[in-house]
């Protein structure tokens, strides 16, 4: 293995993860499970054995605007509720922040009650912060009442920049315990550039050993059992499952609506706080699924072997991948515009298509489904995901037919590079007063 596919293979790594929960809520609860943590490693003495449930805390989280956008209505996995307060709560109740992105995953009912009796008692206040940062979290955490002790000031904090995971700063009693300088080696590989292009990423998905690449299966693992999970439950708006009970009625028995449904089932399911995890992309547990089911669905219908799958499935991952990377984490673009660009590539090269195609393809999704807003994520992303998947499916089909969208068209210019510095520019600066506005009538409705 080159040096230069082992720089791919640990980008797959660092943005292809599990994530439990909405991953901008899911990053408070990080941020408060880790200063909980400092508190318990500087009490004196030993903490005792469900300290942490008995504990007052009181909890003042400082988010960045589109964190509080993307927080406000979306499930808590395992709590019938949602929002930030109630992800905080459980952070410093059962949090456990070396599980990352994961950091709920096994609260008890006694937990969750713990939680809930907090956010009640009015223990957790957000607000925004004054921050440049699209992406950011400080979550200040107090130690109150009979479990405080005169002998340390019991107050810690952490700060998330940027990544969903990566932790930047801590303190303990107005102690630095951890600055960004000595966290930037180690955590932020969401700011290396690391110049890929379309024509790199469908070499490297050919090319590659299939052992080398297989890990990427774990993708259908854990995406396939939401959608499945989405299917047999009763979840958020049921979207994936009205679409797969109504195929002979409004949407057919093919592969599109098989593919619509079993998609916006999983997000179904992961909006409305499903304890199972996603497959994240990019920091997005709905882009990780939109990124990844359709052409699990492909796999499934076609009977794909796991090689091709695989390849497919690096193909789809990386592109949405590069594509974010000139949006950042968090925009006022739906972050479906990117995943199902990535899914429409991997369609195309699993029916047969060359570079040509998946070059097309990506032309043909810029021209016509960029400009869906994020208004927030919530169970109506389903939605959203259906629509993007429907768009992957039509815009592979036109590319793998020898259509693609001319550059007279809009936004598309020849070289599909060019076409995706546009959108990245769209988003990120484009739609700055729009993401402003979007969260102006979020917080007065």
């Amino acid at each position: 293995m080159t040096t230069r596919q082992r720089d791919i293979i640990e980008l797959i790594h660092s943005e292809v993860k599990p994530a439990l929960g909405c991953t901008e809520p899911i990053a408070v609860a990080l941020a408060v499970a880790k200063a909980t943590e400092i508190i318990m490693e500087n009490c004196p003495g030993e903490c005792p054995d469900g300290w942490r449930r008995r504990a007052d805390f009181k909890i003042d989280v400082d988010v960045s605007a589109n964190i509080l956008k993307n927080g406000m209505g979306v499930g808590i996995p395992g709590t019938g509720m949602v929002g930030i307060p109630i992800a905080a709560a459980l952070g410093a109740v059962c949090g456990v922040s070396s599980l990352g992105l994961e950091v709920l995953s096994s609260p008890s009912e006694e937990d969750i009650i713990r939680a809930k009796r907090l956010v009640e008692a009015k223990a957790i206040r957000v607000s925004v912060a004054d921050t440049e940062h699209l992406l950011y979290v400080k979550a200040t955490v107090f130690l109150e009442g009979a479990h405080a002790s005169a002998e340390v000031n019991p107050y810690a904090y952490a700060v998330i920049e940027d990544n969903h995971d990566r932790i930047v700063e801590t303190s303990f009693a107005d102690k630095i315990l951890m600055s960004s300088e000595s966290a930037a080696a180690s955590a932020d590989t969401g700011g290396k550039d690391y110049g890929l292009t379309v024509e790199e990423i469908y070499r490297f998905a050919l090319e590659m050993p299939f052992e080398d690449i297989s890990f990427i299966l774990e993708d259908r693992v854990l995406n396939l059992a939401l959608a499945k999970e989405g299917l047999s439950g009763d979840y958020g708006l049921k979207v994936g499952k009205a679409i797969r009970e109504n195929q002979r009625e409004v949407f057919g028995d093919d592969f599109l609506s098989f593919a619509m449904g079993m998609t916006a089932a999983a997000s179904d399911a992961r909006m409305a706080g499903c304890t199972l995890p996603a497959m994240s992309n990019s920091g997005s547990g709905n882009q990780g699924i939109t990124v990844s089911m359709p052409v699990i669905a492909y796999a499934i219908k076609y009977g794909i072997d796991d090689e091709r799958l695989a390849r497919a499935l690096i193909l789809s991952n990386l592109v949405a991948i590069h594509i974010k990377s000139f949006l950042g984490r968090l925009s006022a673009l739906c972050g479906c515009v990117v995943a199902s660009t990535g899914s429409a590539c991997g369609i195309v090269y699993l029916e047969g298509g060359g570079l040509e195609e998946v070059s097309s393809a990506i032309q043909n999704m810029a021209g016509n489904i960029t400009g869906m807003l994020c208004d927030g994520a919530k169970v109506g992303c389903a939605m959203k995901v259906a629509s993007g998947v429907s768009c992957a499916v039509q815009s592979a089909v036109l590319a793998l037919r020898g259509t693609c969208i001319p550059s007279t068209d809009g936004i598309i210019e020849d070289d599909v590079e060019k076409t995706i510095r546009n959108v990245g520019k769209i988003g990120s600066a484009g739609m700055k007063a729009t993401d402003r506005m979007i969260l102006d009538i979020m917080l007065c409705k």
